[in-house]
């Protein structure tokens, strides 16, 4: 038997490469006609542009998911929110086969305790949106698989595998949590 790395060349093991570890902030609130709002926002860059989107992004070195969520409203809308206030809402796993580089996990928050008026950034141009009329045609394929169910209350785990097209949600699975 060859040591890995040895004259025959690296061994693979099949190990799972870990999934890069990301949050998202539902920030919620009341519109001037009473209906239920959520905050999303026009993305400027990077993955997802063009797309409307929940505030997040990566995790730091030591930070926790929700101080994490918390930083990513600041840098991206301005809004102050404290991790404390951040209620956990979901697990999100998002597979790309054909760019596997954007395979994520998502802790998703939601919070309804925040402070300050939404401002554009380099990256996002939040704004409200009414929960009962989400602009789907400009999310992702994923959005209204879960996220009217997480803006209603209900906690789930979910996993959504895209197409080659990287696009299209080619298969998926949502679990309500206890």
């Amino acid at each position: 038997m060859t040591a890995p790395g040895g004259p025959a060349g690296p061994v693979c093991d099949n190990r799972p490469v870990p999934l890069r570890s990301t949050c998202l902030c539902l920030l919620t609130g009341t519109g001037g006609d009473g209906a239920r709002q959520v905050l999303l926002g026009h993305k400027k860059t990077g993955l997802g542009q063009g797309k409307v989107v929940g505030l997040g992004g990566h995790l730091e070195p030591g930070e926790s998911a929700a101080e994490a969520a918390a930083r990513e409203v600041k840098e991206e809308s301005g809004l102050t929110v404290p991790p404390s206030a951040l209620t956990e809402a979901a697990h999100v796993t998002f597979l790309f086969p054909a760019r596997p580089a954007w395979s994520m996990e998502v802790a998703v928050f939601t919070a309804a305790d925040w402070a300050g008026q939404p401002a554009e950034t380099d990256e996002i141009r939040p704004q409200w949106f009414p929960v009962a009329a989400l602009p789907f045609d400009r999310m992702w394929d994923d959005a209204p698989r879960w996220l009217p169910r997480v803006l209603a209350g209900e906690r789930l785990r979910a996993t959504f595998t895209y197409a080659d097209d990287n696009q299209t949600v080619a298969a998926e699975s949502v679990t309500a949590l206890g």
